[in-house]
């Protein structure tokens, strides 16, 4: 069986829910260049181009890029493409990331493929980021200052506030697949892959 041509997939999940681990061997098995907004601007900013300079007084402020330069570097990075065959971790944040992306995609005529939405109870996803604390604690690591409770639930809160109206937005569009996050990570991935068929 060929694949199709293009294939974009937008990952979708809470912190602590492993999704990064399954974008990376999604990307791997599907043959998808895995798309990360925070490498792309790291990039740009490391080589010196007239949109790294735009973007590195922004981010050394600590602030969010703005959706326009956030998009003309999705726009930069996908037309260089011969095939758009992308897997899409962090971005789209907002509902209007999520419209300007539509558009482009439309230019280029590639719409999204899929859009899984990994589920993990709140209490599972905290009790996974304070063990992952904990474990690098007893192995005498650094502890990353966002596995705590405090800050997990906190985490949680602001992902649910930014995320709905993504889950809501592909939802009615008849896109987005709920999968279950709970199991091995090899369960998880199975779950992932059967929702995309």
């Amino acid at each position: 069986m060929t694949q199709p041509k293009h294939n974009v997939v937008i990952f979708l999940g809470p912190p602590g829910a492993g999704k990064g681990t399954q974008a990376e061997r999604l990307a791997q098995d599907k043959g998808l260049v895995k798309i990360s907004t925070g490498d792309i601007l790291r990039d740009h900013v490391a080589r010196g181009t007239d949109l790294g300079q735009q973007v590195k007084p922004i981010l050394d402020a600590g602030q969010l890029v703005p959706d326009d330069i956030l998009i003309a570097l999705i726009r930069d990075k996908l037309a260089s493409m011969d095939a758009v065959r992308v897997i899409f971790d962090g971005f789209p944040r907002t509902g209007a990331q999520a419209k300007e992306l539509d558009v482009l995609l439309e230019e280029l005529g590639a719409p999204v493929s899929a859009v899984p939405l990994l589920e993990v109870p709140d209490q599972v996803l905290i009790d996974r980021i304070v063990d992952r604390g904990r474990q690098a604690a007893a192995r005498g690591e650094a502890v990353r200052s966002d596995d705590t409770e405090e800050v997990a639930r906190r985490r949680q809160e602001i992902y649910r506030e930014q995320t709905q109206p993504l889950i809501d937005y592909y939802s009615a569009r008849g896109q987005l697949t709920r999968v279950d996050g709970v199991g091995s990570m090899d369960e998880v991935y199975g779950r992932i892959l059967g929702s995309m068929k």
